[in-house]
């Protein structure tokens, strides 16, 4: 089942344009990522978060969604301060944690919830098919786009056919195990899976085909300029100005 718990919404943000919340997300987006010094990184954290707040979400899925990245954090906390180059900060035996290594560990830090929290606020709002929509509307590619939608959409397919060949090898008593059997049976599944996915691939283009399917999407939504737009467009370009100057500075 596709699932899109921030697309539903009234708020601010989901009234805005799907190609300016993508642009805006691409641009403070790499403008984060470029930056190194502590005060651009800290005003782009308060900008992500003023951005979901405008974006009326509900905090506990966006907290959910933030923690995905706290295990690749941790990893980085375990590892850049006892192995980056630079002055000593601490020392306990024969562990030295350096200056160097605390600082970029932060920096990662501070991007990684900043840029999470920036998507999440102004991309994830909206559906994958207007998703699709906008990049088009926005000049990429038409099959970038289409293989985008078309994968969204049958990686759930393909993990139904996934979870019924499961089910029918429980009924036949399979019990995995550490032994050559569930090895055979495991590669069985997945050589059957692909070409489960295959024989649906066929028949989905086939019948793609009969409804007059010439290569291109056709979207029945139409972008509309309304009076939040212009609001947001000054939002994203003080927020980039800033970023940029205390950069820059």
């Amino acid at each position: 089942m596709i699932e899109e718990p921030f697309a539903d919404g009234n708020s601010f943000i989901h009234h805005i344009d799907p190609r300016l919340r993508v642009a805006a997300a691409t641009l403070l987006s790499i403008a984060i990522a470029l930056s190194t010094g502590f005060a651009p990184l800290l005003s782009a954290l308060v900008i992500a978060a003023l951005t979901l707040v405008a974006a009326n979400l509900d905090w506990g899925r966006v907290c959910g969604r933030l923690l995905v990245v706290v295990g690749f954090l941790i990893l980085l906390w375990l590892i850049l301060p006892l192995t980056h180059h630079g002055n000593p900060l601490y020392t306990i035996g024969p562990v030295t944690i350096t200056r160097e290594g605390v600082i970029l560990a932060t920096q990662i830090t501070l991007k990684s919830f900043s840029i999470l929290a920036l998507l999440i606020a102004l991309v994830a709002t909206m559906p994958v098919a207007a998703l699709g929509n906008a990049l088009s509307g926005l000049g990429v590619p038409g099959k970038l786009t289409q293989l985008m939608l078309v994968s969204y959409r049958y990686i759930f397919v393909i993990e139904q056919e996934y979870q019924r060949l499961v089910r029918a090898a429980k009924i036949r008593g399979f019990q995995p195990g550490t032994n050559l059997h569930t090895y055979r049976t495991y590669a069985y599944l997945a050589g059957m899976l692909f070409v489960r996915a295959s024989m649906r691939a066929q028949r989905v283009y086939q019948a793609m085909l009969c409804r007059g399917f010439h290569g291109r999407y056709i979207s029945l939504q139409t972008f509309k300029t309304g009076k939040q737009n212009p609001v947001f467009a000054v939002f994203t370009i003080s927020a980039l100005l800033i970023i940029l100057y205390l950069e820059w500075r």
